[in-house]
């Protein structure tokens, strides 16, 4: 018998396709809602732990995936924990480890599940994989390197910050104990864990992964860039609330649908705001603690609270209550007959709590606004210029990637955002009114210096398209990565090569390509030429709403020009960002931040001369400003 198993062992006879069973297309791991404070209190205990639905992967212990490799290495301790095993068959069985403050693997598990989730979201909205900053060293004339890898450590810092490191290409949490006042929600002294909050840990995935798709946003050149960041970060952690149906439906039912009043969902890291002594979470979008009235109460829009705001997360926090505001307003509008049909026609549902059935479909409704608005954000990434992005090119980039995917807006998507940003203040500077078509990003067929067909004309045949459409068939992100590379060297020989292209390019993004026109101080290669850059190329598979498929390519391309004033000088980035359609071969946008904008070169050398609190912050505590996250979140703390 044992002489046949062994037989058996050495020459397996064939297998039915039926008898292996297919991969599963999630991994259920379970996890703290928002963070473990929900946990401790009656009204909120029932819905403090959900269980995040992630890609599957196969891991390694740490967990370590495609994307992500927690290393939890604690400093202050000196000691590594013992990773996690997700694959293993009893923590598989169990959808993971049990919610735990005290269980540093639970802690490893809970920072993989929620940034799996964020990396899953940004995939999803974007219809491509995504992918991390580039590592490259010039002073050490390293060429550009693929990161794999994004590392998380858990337990990074004995501090009350949590950040992104560019240089390391990591994500670094702290902890800490809270503040001894008795009259904080939090247990005196207990210890902060910001590895398990959802907020905290979506926010710097999505510091991470907006510095892969855009790695110059992180350049001061206006008060609105650093603002962005930390905005943006926001608004992916808020959003991605709505997408736990338990939550939404406790907090519709305790607001009775009413999502303007104070809730959970529009709260950010309610932990750690107690933690370190505050009256509510770390930031709200719709209100906040009122020391003169002694209660929570709404913030009312002001049209002239930007132009006086400047501090980072205070000028962040109008355009994240923007995007809220907007969300709002389509959720009031889509919910309109339901409260009708539950009120007889008034609107008014009277005392009491909401019948389980209207609950249900208010929850639904807000799910999928909320969704669509989180992918709205997501995609206008794709339409951003490539440097000194101000809220009103958000604002215009929203407008033109929803038309383009949205034809008919018909429940009013985008005079939402236009209303919400209105009566914060938020628009363009240079557009004579805010309608749609304003609003949307000029074409380069409609400017008035060309000839008819000469812009199609001279940029026919510069994107080879055979050659970008095979990108979405490739399997691993390395061979995305590589053949991209391939692609950007090759786009950028056929432009330093076509003299004809050349002058039309230099008109519609306002970059220098031929010696003739270009302005003084831009750089130049050793042969006397303008060197410029094709940063990025990002290719895009959408359908829209009417069933047509659009096939895009997103191109960036850079360049520097040196400036003197005042006995200094400074190096000004620019760069245009080029949207072309595969479908018919064309460039449909250029959205440009030229060489030739004298006023708003102007404007950047006069925002450095003034200096950045940041900056200074970061060399007092850092040593430098290689970690700008770090210094902009302990100033948060």
């Amino acid at each position: 018998m044992a002489r046949r198993k062994r037989a058996r062992k050495a020459a397996p006879s064939p297998r039915h396709l039926a008898s292996t069973p297919p991969p599963p297309i999630h991994r259920l791991l379970r996890g703290y809602s928002f963070d473990p404070s929900l946990a401790t209190r009656l009204e909120t205990a029932t819905v403090s732990e959900i269980t995040y639905k992630v890609p599957w992967e196969e891991l390694d212990p740490g967990p370590v995936g495609e994307y992500l490799e927690v290393v939890d290495y604690d400093p202050p301790s000196g000691c590594f924990y013992y990773p996690v095993d997700l694959d293993h068959p009893a923590i598989l069985a169990q959808n993971g480890l049990q919610p735990s403050e005290g269980n540093p693997q639970f802690h490893q598990q809970m920072s993989y599940a929620v940034a799996m989730t964020t990396i899953s979201r940004f995939e999803r909205a974007l219809g491509r994989k995504a992918l991390w900053s580039d590592r490259f060293e010039k002073k050490e004339k390293r060429p550009e390197e693929f990161i794999r890898r994004l590392r998380v450590y858990p337990h990074a810092m004995r501090m009350a910050n949590a950040y992104y490191s560019k240089a390391k290409r990591a994500l670094l949490f702290g902890y800490f104990p809270a503040t001894d006042d008795r009259t904080s929600s939090e247990f005196p002294g207990g210890m902060t864990f910001t590895c398990l909050s959802h907020d905290i840990i979506a926010h710097e995935t999505t510091h991470a992964l907006l510095d892969g798709f855009h790695e110059h946003f992180l350049e001061e050149t206006n008060p609105d860039v650093l603002a962005f960041h930390e905005a943006f970060a926001d608004i992916v952690a808020l959003f991605q609330h709505f997408s736990f149906p338990d939550v939404l439906a406790h907090q519709i039912g305790r607001t009775r649908g009413d999502l303007r009043s104070q809730n959970l969902l529009a709260e950010l890291a309610t932990q750690f705001g107690h933690a370190r002594g505050g009256r509510g979470a770390l930031r709200d979008a719709i209100g906040g603690w009122d020391e003169k009235m002694g209660r929570w109460a709404p913030h009312a829009p002001d049209p002239t609270e930007l132009a006086r705001t400047q501090e980072v997360h205070g000028r962040g926090a109008i355009l994240v209550a923007a995007v809220f505001d907007a969300f709002l307003s389509i959720y009031d509008a889509r919910t309109k007959d339901l409260f009708r049909l539950a009120s007889g026609g008034s609107g008014d549902v009277g005392q009491g709590a909401l019948h389980p059935d209207l609950v249900g479909r208010l929850a639904a409704e807000a799910s999928k606004a909320a969704g669509h608005v989180l992918t709205m954000c997501i995609r206008a990434l794709d339409y951003c210029p490539p440097v000194d992005l101000t809220f009103g090119d958000y604002l215009r980039a929203l407008i033109t990637a929803d038309m383009d995917l949205v034809p008919e807006d018909a429940h009013s998507y985008r005079v939402a955002f236009i209303d919400a940003f209105r009566r914060r203040g938020i628009y363009p500077d240079d557009l004579r009114t805010l309608s749609e078509d304003s609003l949307r990003w000029a074409r380069p067929g409609e400017v008035a210096w060309a000839a008819p067909g000469e812009v199609e004309k001279a940029l026919s045949g510069l994107i080879e398209r055979d050659r970008i459409e095979r990108l979405r068939y490739l399997r691993t992100r390395r061979a995305v990565w590589q053949r991209t590379r391939n692609l950007r060297k090759s786009l950028h020989g056929r432009i330093k090569r076509a003299a004809s292209r050349q002058h039309v390019l230099q008109r519609l993004t306002g970059l220098a390509f031929a010696e003739s026109g270009a302005p003084a101080g831009v750089r130049v290669r050793d042969d006397g030429k303008p060197a410029f850059q094709v940063a990025s190329l990002r290719e895009a598979r959408r359908e829209r709403d009417d069933g047509v498929v659009l096939n895009q390519v997103f191109i960036t391309l850079l360049q520097k020009r040196l400036v003197g004033s005042h006995d200094a000088s400074y190096d000004i980035r620019c760069g245009s960002t080029l949207v072309m359609d595969l479908n018919e071969n064309r460039i449909t946008y250029v959205i440009a931040k030229g060489l030739d904008d004298e006023a708003r070169i102007r404007r950047i050398v006069s925002f450095k001369e003034e200096g950045s609190p940041m900056a200074s912050l970061a060399d007092t505590y850092f040593g430098g400003n290689d970690e700008p996250f770090a210094a902009l979140h302990l100033s948060e703390a």
